[in-house]
């Protein structure tokens, strides 16, 4: 089994759990109008099933509703040279588990499931479907792209998903964000939320004395004294960047949180989306 076939698995089996525990999934469609609860018969949708009317009862009674309207769920995996770090898991492979989930959910959901990556430009686009395969197959793709050498450029990707994405979706962008995007029109349009992944390594590392890095973007090499006080510098530096970061998202109202690669990405994710549950 190879590492996307993991993530893959992993993020089905906790959907699957998630919802047979009486959870709700993380997305809810537009205009979901409920009448009542009637007996469960042959043919009705398991996903409306009423955990606690039918434990009470003990047969299944499912909830109905008058109308239903799909949710475009679209999750943009920003594919870059800084996400080749990791103290124990990779940047990239936290990714690629929160397409996986975010995926999964959506489709449990009925609804509609787009995934895209990007770079310098467009690099790959799974089309909307409601097929778990397109799950997979998206996962595949962030898994095998090529990050060494290469930028993420989220003005860019804003810029082409605002005339690109005609119906108003549900944008999950998922980078570790070490720029500064310009989301404020693209969320007038969709609704845009980010997920910020981050290793803990990379915003308080710890003095390692004389040493060359590498960048795996530009592939610079820095050597120096990375001594406490060079340490220190740095650590301030991104919490700067980060409060800028973070004071953009708000004017531009898109909701945000961080993910570490040490994390629970499900239960990141399900915090995140709590306002919609």
């Amino acid at each position: 089994m190879n590492k996307a076939q993991y993530i893959l698995l992993k993020a089905r089996r906790q959907i699957i759990g998630d919802r047979i525990g009486n959870n709700p999934s993380m997305f809810r469609g537009e205009g979901y109008d409920f009448i009542e609860l009637r007996e469960y018969v042959p043919g009705d949708d398991t996903r409306h099933i009423d955990w606690n009317i039918t434990a009470k009862m003990q047969r299944p009674y499912v909830k109905v509703f008058r109308e239903e309207r799909e949710l475009s769920v679209v999750t943009v995996a920003m594919l870059g040279g800084s996400l080749y770090f990791g103290s124990g898991k990779f940047k990239h492979d936290a990714v690629a588990e929160a397409v996986a989930l975010v995926g999964y959910s959506a489709i449990a959901n009925g609804d509609l499931f787009t995934h895209i990556n990007f770079s310098e430009g467009l690099d790959d686009e799974v089309r909307s479907s409601k097929k778990p395969f397109a799950v997979a197959q998206s996962v595949e793709k962030v898994m095998a792209s090529e990050l060494i050498g290469r930028h993420a450029d989220y003005n860019a990707m804003a810029s082409s998903l605002y005339r690109r994405l005609k119906r108003r979706s549900l944008i999950v962008v998922i980078g570790d964000f070490f720029e500064i995007p310009d989301l404020r029109l693209l969320a007038k349009k969709h609704e845009v939320v980010a997920l910020i992944v981050r290793d803990h390594a990379e915003e308080k590392p710890e003095p390692i004395g004389f040493s060359a890095l590498m960048d795996p973007e530009t592939g610079a090499v820095a050597e120096g004294d990375f001594n406490a006080a060079s340490v220190k510098r740095y650590r301030e530096k991104v919490r700067l960047h980060d409060a800028e970061l973070f004071e953009r998202f708000r004017k531009d109202g898109v909701r945000f949180t961080k993910l570490y690669t040490d994390a629970a990405v499900l239960v990141t994710l399900r915090r995140l989306f709590e306002g919609r549950l």
